[in-house]
């Protein structure tokens, strides 16, 4: 394989109620799509460990990197010398806090990297788009402060989670230092989805010239928050590399990592802001 280029598997779990079950059908699914497509990289979606309930949050909240989610990611992914994006557990700090958290695991066990998301979900969407909704995680979760970059093989990445996608600055960031693929892990709803879903990937994407990737849980009609679905990357030229359907599926994609470069020497929008005028500052 390329050091360009990343085989990555995008991971569209269906969540049951039960914690542990969930994760043992994320392990099993890492161990069946490596053995089958020898990918470097998995991404998981948001909250695989247990329903996106304000209400249920705290009965599958565990300590990062401590936790049983945690340690399964950990475990496979030095077993199976793969990088592992581990979706989002919510995370219970020392003080009792709940976080919604993204941990991201190397090919010796190590965590890398950890992000609290920054932008808590709150939507009250009415009835006439998509049938609506209403949802606000700070009834339940403190937003974490801290901009997360890692380095996966020889590529830098920026994380997010779901809601932070909406914001450009955060994306703008994580472009200027350096990062050639944002990933947030994700778990939009049915009236969301169809009107932003696609759009803010792609307009990520345009903006940067950069890859972007959200991964989804599969859809549940049953359960009180229904996710939308439809797994997605989205290239630097914001074109759709893929797309899952809204029940479980694993997409398995070759991430070829030139074509940032290539797109970014060809539209050199970069060099030519007006900084002088406008600029993102990381304060």
């Amino acid at each position: 394989m390329s050091s360009d280029t990343i085989k990555t598997a995008l991971l569209q779990l269906s969540v049951l109620e039960n914690k542990q079950e969930n994760i043992k059908k994320a392990i099993r699914f890492i161990s069946d799509v490596v053995a089958k497509n020898q990918v470097e990289l998995v991404i998981l979606p948001e909250c695989f460990t247990g329903s996106y309930n304000v209400n249920d949050f705290a009965s599958h909240a565990e300590s990062v990197p401590n936790g049983e989610a945690c340690q399964a990611l950990s475990k496979i992914a030095k077993e199976l010398k793969i990088y592992i994006i581990g979706g989002s557990v919510i995370e219970k700090d020392f003080n009792g806090k709940l976080y919604n958290t993204c941990t991201v695991w190397s090919p010796t066990g190590e965590l890398i990297a950890k992000h609290r998301k920054i932008h808590l979900f709150h939507v009250e969407i009415d009835k006439q788009y998509f049938g609506g909704s209403k949802f606000n995680e700070a009834i339940a979760l403190t937003p974490g402060n801290s901009f997360t970059t890692v380095m996966i093989k020889n590529k830098k990445f920026g994380i997010g989670i779901c809601h932070d996608i909406r914001f450009d600055e955060l994306a703008r960031i994580y472009r200027n230092e350096g990062c050639e693929m944002l990933v947030y892990p994700s778990a939009f709803c049915t009236c969301q989805g169809p009107m932003h879903w696609e759009l803010l990937q792609r307009g990520r994407a345009t903006d940067n010239q950069l890859y972007v990737c959200q991964v989804s849980v599969a859809r549940n009609p049953t359960t009180e928050y229904v996710a939308y679905g439809h797994t997605m990357l989205v290239d630097p030229w914001a074109n759709v590399v893929c797309e899952a359907s809204e029940k479980e599926e694993v997409l398995v994609v070759d991430i070829d990592f030139k074509k940032v470069q290539e797109v970014r020497r060809q539209i050199p929008i970069f060099p030519e802001r007006r900084t002088d005028l406008y600029n993102t500052l990381k304060m």
